[in-house]
C-alpha cells in the first residue's frame, strides 16, 4: 500500500510518498499459436478472480486496442499494453509496477504464439520475452481440437524451447469430451513436466465475434453480465483455480520511495473522439498527456452536434470510421467545425480511422462515397486485402506538432484502408509529409505524415510511452493555442 502526503508549497504541490512492502500474484497467458483460444480464456480467468472479489490487474502484450477493452468490462479496470519493440524494458516494467501495486493478482494476456515477436531471429517483440521480463510464469493454451498424444509432444516442444522460462501449466481448449482430457493428460504426465490445469469443452456459444481487425470491440459488442458470468464458470468448472493461484510465486513489485514536485501549470482541454467509430486509443498516451497538463474532453463525431466547448485541441483514434461512414457523413456540424479549428491553426491529431474522417470523403465496404471533413483533400477507401501491417518507427524530416525534426517515434500500422490523392499534393496546398517511416528491421518504407497548419494525420498509431516529448510538444502546442485564443 502507498500513501500519499500531498501539501502546497508556493506554486508548487509536493507529494511525498510512503510504502509498505507490497505482495502479489502474477500470470501470463499464452498460446501455442494465434487463434487457440488464449483471450477468451484470458477473460475467463479475470472474470473467475473477479468474481471472488479480487482486484485484478489486466495487462496485453503487443499493439492490440481491442483485447485491452474488453480486459476492462470484465475487471473494471484499464488494461495496460506491454510491448517489447515499441517501449524500452524499463518502461515495461516501471508500467506493470505501476498498475499492479494495488491489485490481488495481475494477468498479462499474450500476443500471437508464445514464441512470435517481430522476426524469427530473436524473443524481441514476443511474450516469453515479457514473462522473463516480468519474472512471471506462462500458463499455456493449446487447441486440442483433433489431437491426442500428439499434443504432448507439441507442449514438450514449448517447454524444452527456451528453458529460462517457467511455466505454470497448460489448459487444453476445444477439447471433445472428459475422457478426451484423462488422454491428453496421460499423455502429458509420461513426457512433460508441465502440469495440467485443466480442460475446456467446445462451446461455440461463448466466443467474441470477430471482423477485419480482429475482434469486435467493446464500444460495439459489450460483454453483458450474463456473458461475464459464462466466462468465469467456463473457468471455474474446468480449471482447479485455487491450486493454480496457489501455485504462483509471489511478486513483489519494486515500489520507489520518492519525492515528486509539480508545478502548477493552466489545463488545456483537448477534445477526444470516443464512441463506436474511434475507440483505437492507448491508454497510457491518456495518462502521459493528462500528467502534462491536458484535460481529455470526450466527444463523439457519430453523435455529437458539437464539438466542446472552450478546447485547446483535438484527438482524433482509429477505429472504424468505415462502418459508421453514414453517420459520420450525415453529421455536417462537427465536420464543419474541426474543417474550422483546423484553419484556425487548432493542434489536430489523428491516427488511422482518425485520419481518414479528416479526408474529404470515405468509400464504405459497399463503394459507397460518404463526405467528411475535408481537411485533407484525400480520398479514403477500403479494400478487400490487408493494406499494411507491423510495427512502425517514424523519424519526424520537419518539425510538427508532435516534435522537432529528428525526433524518433514507435508505433503500429494495421488497416485495410488506403488514400489516394496523396501524389497529387502541390506547393500551394501548404501540406508537408513530416514523417520518414521505417519498418521494424529499421528499412525506411515511405514518406507519411501529412501536416497542414496545425493539423496532422497519419496511419500510424504511435505509442506516446516509446518518446514521451511527443506527447509534451502536443500539450505545447495547444497550450499555445489557448493563449491565442484566451491570453491566459
Amino acid at each position: 500500500m502507498i500513501l500519499v502526503l500531498r501539501f502546497r508549497f508556493g506554486n508548487r504541490f509536493c507529494s511525498y510518498f510512503f510504502c509498505r512492502e507490497i505482495i502479489i500474484k502474477g500470470l501470463v497467458i499464452a498460446g501455442t499459436k494465434s487463434g487457440s483460444g488464449k483471450t477468451t480464456i484470458t477473460l475467463g480467468f479475470m472474470a473467475a478472480l473477479a468474481r471472488r472479489g479480487l482486484c485484478v490487474a489486466p495487462f496485453k502484450v503487443g499493439p492490440d486496442f481491442i483485447d485491452p477493452g474488453h480486459h476492462a468490462s470484465v475487471t473494471s479496470v484499464f488494461s495496460r499494453n506491454l510491448d517489447g519493440w515499441m517501449l524500452s524494458k524499463d518502461y515495461n516494467l516501471k508500467t506493470f509496477r505501476k498498475h499492479s501495486e494495488h491489485a490481488d493478482i495481475a494477468v498479462i494476456e499474450g500476443v500471437m504464439g508464445l514464441f512470435d515477436g517481430y522476426d524469427g531471429k530473436s524473443e524481441a517483440g514476443s511474450t516469453a520475452q515479457m514473462a522473463k521480463w516480468l519474472d512471471l510464469p506462462v500458463l499455456l493454451v493449446v487447441d486440442a481440437k483433433s489431437m491426442a498424444r500428439s499434443a504432448a509432444a507439441l507442449v514438450q516442444g514449448f517447454e524444452r524451447f527456451d528453458p529460462s522460462l517457467k511455466f505454470a501449466g497448460v489448459v487444453f481448449n476445444n477439447i471433445g469430451s472428459k475422457n478426451h482430457l484423462t488422454y491428453l493428460k496421460d499423455a502429458l504426465e509420461n513426457h512433460v513436466h508441465m502440469p495440467c490445469a485443466g480442460g475446456i469443452v467446445y462451446n461455440d456459444e461463448i466466443s467474441i465475434p470477430e471482423r477485419h481487425l480482429g475482434l469486435v470491440t467493446r464500444d460495439e459488442h459489450a460483454l453483458s453480465e450474463q456473458n461475464i458470468n459464462s466466462l468465469a464458470d467456463m473457468i471455474e468448472k474446468n480449471i482447479n483455480l485455487d491450486a493454480l493461484i496457489k501455485s504462483l510465486p509471489e511478486i513483489k513489485p519494486e515500489i520507489n520511495i520518492e519525492q515528486e514536485q509539480k508545478i502548477l501549470k493552466p489545463l488545456v482541454r483537448i477534445g477526444t473522439a470516443s464512441d463506436k467509430a474511434f475507440c483505437f486509443y492507448y491508454q497510457d498516451n491518456f495518462d502521459i498527456l493528462k500528467s502534462l497538463g491536458a484535460e481529455l474532453v470526450y466527444f463523439s463525431p457519430v453523435n455529437d452536434k458539437n464539438l466542446p466547448g472552450n478546447i485547446d485541441g483535438i484527438y482524433l483514434g482509429g477505429g472504424y470510421p468505415e462502418l459508421f461512414a453514414e453517420k459520420l457523413g450525415t453529421n455536417k456540424g462537427v465536420q464543419a467545425q474541426i474543417r474550422e479549428k483546423s484553419l484556425d491553426n487548432m493542434p489536430i491529431y489523428a491516427e488511422c480511422g482518425g485520419f481518414m474522417y479528416l479526408c474529404k470523403e470515405i468509400f464504405d465496404q459497399e463503394g459507397k462515397s460518404h463526405s467528411m471533413t475535408g481537411c485533407f483533400p484525400f480520398s479514403a477507401a477500403m479494400f478487400p486485402r490487408l493494406k499494411a501491417l507491423g510495427y512502425r518507427e517514424i523519424i519526424l524530416k520537419k518539425q510538427g506538432i508532435i516534435g522537432n525534426t529528428g525526433t524518433k517515434i514507435r508505433g503500429h500500422e494495421f488497416h485495410y484502408s488506403g488514400i489516394t490523392g496523396s501524389q497529387d499534393i502541390k506547393p500551394g496546398m501548404n501540406i508537408d509529409k513530416i514523417y520518414e517511416v521505417a519498418d521494424k528491421a529499421g528499412k525506411t518504407a515511405v514518406s507519411e505524415g501529412y501536416q497542414v497548419n496545425k493539423t496532422l494525420g497519419s496511419y500510424i498509431h504511435l505509442h506516446f510511452g516509446s518518446c514521451p516529448g511527443a506527447a509534451l510538444n502536443f500539450v505545447k502546442e495547444c497550450r499555445e493555442y489557448r493563449h491565442k485564443r484566451t491570453g491566459t
